[in-house]
């Protein structure tokens, strides 16, 4: 799966020109942070008391701050975005108009494209969230496995190996994670693809499908046929 057919970004985005859109979803958890060194000066202010930021951070106007919190660059923040109490970037983060980083939510080498709400308890690490896409309070994008090797992606199209000991989750646009659902690394959520609350999921679910507890198992549930 390339990552146009994810996450296609327009050729006004920011980013458009620092990631190649004909490459692997997972390529572009290698190409942000070179894009961000790139594309982010310091800030050049002082941020309020108690927010401590450290390295290259692109606050844009109409950004809500918190109070408290800790924001290491590179990281660039656009309009509309919220930033709640104990916020903690941990550098390579791009979160693009309209995005929600929660109160207690942790981000590493994150892409968050725009409007993405990840409002409670969170962690987000070597991740892609696109459009619209929503964690519930408590969901976790695992970004290494218990054995620490290497991450494949279970796509349709067969395992597609990373290079890569670290690799969370891809959600597509408008895609949705239920409260205290956990994300095994190299997760791929398409389009409109829903996971239920409490629940570990793993691998490929497919555009507007649901994946939600059943006796024994987990069930999946494809979209209904337009």
């Amino acid at each position: 799966m390339k990552a146009r057919e994810l996450f296609p970004l327009p050729p006004e985005h920011p980013l458009a020109e620092s990631l190649d859109p004909e490459a692997p979803l997972h390529a572009w958890l290698d190409q942000l942070g070179a894009a961000l060194e790139r594309l982010v000066p310091k800030f050049p202010e002082d941020p309020p008391p108690g927010l401590h930021m450290a390295g290259r951070v692109r606050i844009e106007d109409g950004v809500q701050l918190p109070p408290y919190g800790t924001i290491l660059g590179p990281a660039w923040i656009f309009p509309g975005c919220e930033l709640r109490p104990g916020v903690y970037l941990r550098g390579n983060v791009f979160a693009g108009p309209g995005c929600v980083l929660g109160n207690s939510c942790e981000y590493k080498n994150a892409l968050l494209l725009g409007h993405v709400e990840t409002p409670h308890y969170n962690y987000v690490g070597d991740s892609i969230l696109g459009e619209g896409a929503h964690l519930g309070a408590g969901v976790i994008l695992s970004n290494l496995r218990l054995d620490r090797g290497e991450v494949t992606l279970r796509l349709p199209a067969g395992r597609i190996p990373t290079g890569r000991r670290k690799v969370g989750a891809f959600l597509g646009a408008g895609a949705e994670v239920g409260c205290n659902a956990v994300l095994q690394p190299g997760t791929v959520l398409a389009a409109g693809a829903k996971v239920g609350p409490n629940l570990p999921f793993g691998g490929y679910l497919a555009p507007g499908a649901t994946a939600r507890w059943a006796p024994g198992s987990v069930e999946v549930r494809e979209a209904p046929a337009d």
